[in-house]
């Protein structure tokens, strides 16, 4: 049987439970084998924000995802030269993990942008796209949107979180247990000398702590 694998991308500065919960319930929801956590490495769309080198942010996920096997992680976009493009990170996936059924995790905001994209239709002849689901984000929405900047053979599937195309790969609503963190907060927090503790897993709020990664010391 081929491998159902999920690709969870993002700067991941820093990574937190919210980004490993969502993994967690679309592994389980959709029957992955596994969840693949990609670390951007030159975001396109954040050029005007500094980021935490790759090294502490790929340190960061190594100390989050340890003791599931589940997870695991790639360092394909650093890897890689240039801008880290999803379509490219993903073709990249594709060849090194042959015959797998490939699930792209993306949150709701980001998902109504991906015409923004670079080639962005043909990340949906690559991957199903998972949308990580908030209120008042509607299956009615998310098909208006395929259907209008994709494809307008894009239809809901009754009874069933699935909006499927008859060549191009489906895409799902997800929904997905709430927890209200966001990377920015806790870089405030710990910038502010607050702690960031049950924010993120210990060893990354030890880690931010002990490198003063954000500021001051947490």
């Amino acid at each position: 049987m081929d491998l159902r694998l999920g690709v969870f991308g993002g700067t991941f500065d820093p990574v937190h439970l919210g980004h490993l919960r969502a993994a967690e319930e679309a592994l389980d929801m959709l029957e992955l084998d596994e969840m693949l956590f990609v670390p951007v490495a030159v975001p396109p769309h954040k050029p005007d924000r500094k980021i935490l080198s790759f090294q502490s942010r790929w340190h960061m996920l190594q100390l989050a995802v340890a003791g599931n096997r589940r997870f695991r992680l790639s360092d394909l976009e650093r890897r890689m030269p240039g801008k880290s493009y999803t379509v490219h990170s993903l073709k990249r996936i594709q060849g090194e993990n042959p015959g797998a059924e490939l699930f792209f995790l993306v949150g709701c905001d980001a998902f109504f942008e991906m015409d923004t994209w670079y080639d962005y239709k043909a990340i949906f002849r690559l991957a199903d796209i998972v949308v990580l689901c908030r209120p008042g984000c509607s299956e009615d929405q998310m098909l208006e949107f395929v259907s209008t900047k994709v494809s307008e053979l894009y239809a809901i599937v009754p009874g069933s979180r699935k909006i499927s195309h008859p060549e191009l790969r489906s895409v799902y609503s997800l929904p997905n247990t709430r927890m209200d963190i966001s990377s920015t907060r806790i870089r405030e927090l710990a910038a502010e000398g607050r702690s960031v503790r049950y924010l993120v897993p210990d060893g990354v709020w030890s880690y931010i702590g002990e490198n003063e990664l954000y500021g001051k010391s947490n």
